[in-house]
């Protein structure tokens, strides 16, 4: 039985195993995916922070997203792209641990403050006027911290128990370290774990269903006037693209972890695996920036200025 207390104990990363004749290839697409997205995101966070005119809740709630893609991107590239050019794909416990707290931490974040954006985007169209006494800066920063606390607390206790469990294996297949992987290796009763895996699954669709309702109010709300449904196709619609895009995704990986099996469906695990930590980083700055026309123009505005300072000097 592999002692998990131990500080020699290491995983094997079996998920990148069918990588190995195409390396070069593989490693040049994730190096420039990783740059861009990282890129995009830190650009449009610096054009909502120097901009005040975007202060205001949306945008902030919008930044957040930035934030937690670009921490879910480096949870994920950097240990993937080192081991497409090793011969054993190993990761130590302790960075295992870490790296299922960051990467976990990413996906509920993520439903948590597309949540908040739900509420938002439910009271400015549908509570138009009490808008700026309902969403005041004091209840934003309350949002913030609650969306970031909670997340932390439930991924804290989660991680806990899985380090806590004694394991009679270590080879984890799958391209990176995840939750359920790693429980799938006990060798005892994780009646535990499963049920609190449960109920972290079941209150984040929940969430999902709450975010799914404001948003029947809200459709209602746009039909009545013409400013409102173009409100709608501009910040609300591109919320919605984002929920199911990322709802789609974790569940099926979800799913595959506690019910799939089978080396043949490797590629179809990593695919899984692969699209929400790879696409709602990358997707969000576009259908959140530069989709947004507010953002747009600051964006152009900020950076055509000060391309214009550097020309001159």
């Amino acid at each position: 039985m592999p002692d998990n207390s131990s500080t020699e104990f290491v995983f094997v990363l079996s998920g990148l195993n069918d990588t190995r004749t195409n390396k070069h290839i593989y490693f040049s697409v994730g190096l420039i995916v990783y740059i861009v997205t990282l890129f995009v995101n830190l650009t449009l966070l610096i054009t909502i922070i120097l901009d005040r005119s975007l202060h205001e809740p949306m945008f902030i709630f919008i930044c957040n997203l930035y934030v937690n893609g670009i921490c879910g991107a480096s949870a994920f590239y950097p240990k993937i792209l080192v081991d497409l050019f090793s011969n054993s794909h190993v990761i130590s416990f302790t960075g295992c641990m870490l790296q299922i707290g960051v990467i976990h931490c990413y996906i509920l974040c993520e439903y948590t403050c597309l949540t908040a954006m739900a509420y938002d985007r439910y009271v400015a169209i549908c509570k138009p006027l009490q808008y700026h006494n309902i969403m005041t800066q004091r209840k934003v920063v309350k949002l913030l911290v609650i969306i970031w606390l909670f997340t932390i607390l439930e991924v804290s206790a989660g991680t806990a128990l899985t380090a806590q469990t004694p394991l009679c294996g270590n080879t984890i297949d799958k391209m990176y370290c995840f939750n359920w992987d790693v429980v799938k290796l006990s060798c005892t009763d994780i009646t535990v774990n499963n049920v609190y895996g449960y109920i972290i699954i079941f209150f984040h669709l929940s969430q999902a269903v709450f975010i799914t309702v404001s948003y029947i109010h809200i459709i209602r709300a746009c039909v009545k006037s013409k400013k409102e449904r173009v409100k709608f196709m501009q910040t609300c619609l591109p919320h919605l693209i984002t929920l199911m895009n990322f709802t789609v995704s974790v569940l099926l990986d979800v799913m595959f972890a506690r019910y799939g099996s089978g080396q043949d469906q490797q590629a179809l695990r990593n695919i899984f695996g692969m699209e929400f930590m790879v696409v709602p980083p990358l997707l969000n700055p576009i259908i959140y920036g530069l989709k947004m026309t507010q953002i747009r123009h600051r964006f152009q505005h900020i950076y055509r200025h000060r391309l214009k300072a550097v020309q001159q000097s």
